[in-house]
């Protein structure tokens, strides 16, 4: 039986993804032990690249080569602008970061990372391209949140992230960008890998940012 596209990427993407979805700030914060402060760091700056992320969601509309597809990522879209961005607002209120310390901090060198592959993706006008930095944004993340042991933390800014990541929508909606990386991919495969992987490199990294200032 031939390998999925999608398997093969994930494959070629070892050992870098299983250390992001192996990660200590991924078992802190399933456990409820990451300390807020690593935790303020990680949301003010993975809520810095949403702007790019709905510009990505927005070209794999454009490059979408059914209406089904559109209509997949125009709701998910939706979800993002919604229900993601006031769980950011929420936490950021639960744990005391005034608007000041949202944008006083520069950008880390990850973060720097993931705005610009992100518009890169999506100045392409590749839909495998978008397909390949969306099926790891989303799929390494549904990867480790699966992976969360119950109960979940008490602490809603610990829990609400979870399950953002881990619900009957979200893993439907993983299953459907690999369907269509599956599908596409294979004709333009070079550009699909290139971006797969570089991504999957970010996600580590941005992971290990969040601890440096610690450090």
């Amino acid at each position: 039986m031939t390998e999925r596209f999608t398997a093969t990427l994930r494959r070629q993407s070892e050992p870098t993804w299983s250390a992001a979805v192996g990660h200590r700030f991924v078992t802190q914060l399933c456990d409820g032990s990451l300390p807020d402060a690593v935790m303020v760091r990680y949301l003010v700056q993975d809520h810095r690249f949403l702007d790019s992320f709905l510009t990505l969601l927005g070209a794999a509309i454009a490059t979408a080569d059914t209406f089904e597809a559109r209509l997949r990522f125009g709701r998910f879209a939706g979800m993002i602008s919604s229900d993601e961005n006031t769980y950011f607002l929420r936490a950021f209120e639960a744990l005391d970061v005034s608007a000041e310390q949202r944008q006083a901090p520069a950008d880390t060198v990850p973060t720097a990372g993931f705005k610009a592959i992100m518009r890169e993706a999506a100045a392409t006008r590749s839909y495998a391209a978008a397909l390949a930095v969306l099926n790891v944004a989303e799929g390494l993340y549904l990867d480790w949140a699966t992976k969360a042991p119950k109960p979940l933390p008490a602490n809603f800014v610990h829990a609400e992230w979870i399950t953002l990541h881990d619900n009957p929508a979200f893993s439907e909606f993983v299953a459907f960008l690999q369907t269509e990386l599956d599908r596409v991919g294979p004709q333009d495969a070079e550009r699909a890998a290139d971006f797969y992987l570089r991504t999957v490199a970010l996600e580590l990294a941005f992971f290990e940012a969040v601890y440096e200032e610690q450090q």
